[in-house]
């Protein structure tokens, strides 16, 4: 089997970047959480701008996660760490469908800034796998229990009859305490409060800049 050369990393990184914000990812053979709902409840106006608000959010989020991950697996050391950012990079592409779907039914877009945080995101990822794979996994595990926090804050936000958006962000908090745990399993060490505090910082950027655009 050929080895695979630093370009052809570079060429992997961008195909998946590429991918990420434009399309066409690989998800896993999960049914979607919503697959057999008949139809969608029908929302007021008002009730669509908050969904949509926090489905943009939600669907940013993954996208930095997505990022995130590949980062990580590109500078990771060990191969069973780099398998299981890898893992986690396709569970996200489940969820990027399926927040990018709910976006297309209530009429709406996803946000215009995916390609900054992305940036972003795979640089932050790439760093800290360079840094060593315990503060690596411990740093996935910190940013995956952040955006549970997130997910909880927006079931509570969420209008009472948007059940299909319910369902799918019930669904992605289950996957992303996965993540945390198994990050933690594998070794992951806590992070330094301020990195903690500064993480939930970004977060707040994120969320402001990208619920209306």
């Amino acid at each position: 089997m050929r080895q695979i050369t630093p370009k052809d990393k570079v060429l992997m990184v961008a195909e998946n970047a590429l991918r990420t914000l434009l399309g066409g990812y690989q998800v896993t053979q999960r049914a979607s959480p919503v697959a057999d709902e008949p139809a969608p409840s029908e929302l007021t106006s008002e009730e669509k701008r908050l969904s949509a608000g926090l489905m943009r959010i939600n669907h940013c989020g993954e996208v930095c996660a997505q990022a995130l991950y590949q980062g990580q697996a590109l500078t990771a050391e060990l191969p069973d760490v780099r398998k299981k950012m890898e893992q986690a990079a396709a569970e996200e592409n489940d969820h990027l469908e399926w927040c990018a779907g709910r976006l297309h039914q209530l009429g709406t877009h996803t946000t215009l800034f995916s390609p900054a945080w992305y940036a972003g995101s795979f640089a932050i990822g790439a760093i800290a796998g360079a840094i060593g794979d315990r503060w690596s996994l411990g740093f996935v595990a910190e940013t995956e229990y952040q955006v549970v926090s997130h997910l909880e804050s927006h079931l509570a936000r969420l209008p009472e009859n948007d059940q299909t958006s319910r369902r799918i962000l019930e669904q992605m908090k289950v996957d992303e305490l996965s993540h945390a745990t198994n990050a933690l399993d594998a070794g992951g060490a806590q992070l330094p409060a301020p990195i903690k505090q500064l993480m939930h910082l970004m977060g707040r950027v994120m969320t402001s800049t990208v619920y209306y655009v």
